[in-house]
């Protein structure tokens, strides 16, 4: 049996503590990296593209001339929405990826 104060296994809350406490940090350091960076979606063959910062920020839509109808707004609203979704799950995909990494692949609650 433990001692008071003490962890099964020989451990101690004050090496606890330094454990979350260097998680935390790298946790941090993931964070800011992966918020800079910016993913690319595209739908259309190409012809519609959406840009997102890591923060899931839409940062730029681009339409090539050919998907501008103004007979077919559906369309360009439909690709427009399918560039933007791709992005989105490219920068979730990468955070997952990242997340994955650090946790050695425990299954944690969120991600």
């Amino acid at each position: 049996m433990a001692k008071f104060g003490g962890f099964p296994g020989g451990g101690n809350m004050q090496g606890l503590m330094k454990q979350v406490q260097k998680a935390q940090k790298q946790m941090e350091e993931m964070q800011k990296e992966l918020d800079s960076k910016e993913y690319e979606g595209s739908s259309g063959g190409g012809a519609v593209k959406a840009v997102v910062k890591g923060k899931e920020e839409l940062k730029s839509i681009t339409l090539d001339e050919s998907v501008v109808d103004s007979d077919d707004i559906e369309m360009l609203q439909d690709l427009i929405v399918l560039a933007v979704n791709s992005a989105l799950k490219e920068a979730a995909d990468d955070f997952n990826n990242s997340m994955g990494k650090m946790t050695g692949g425990m299954n944690l609650p969120g991600f």
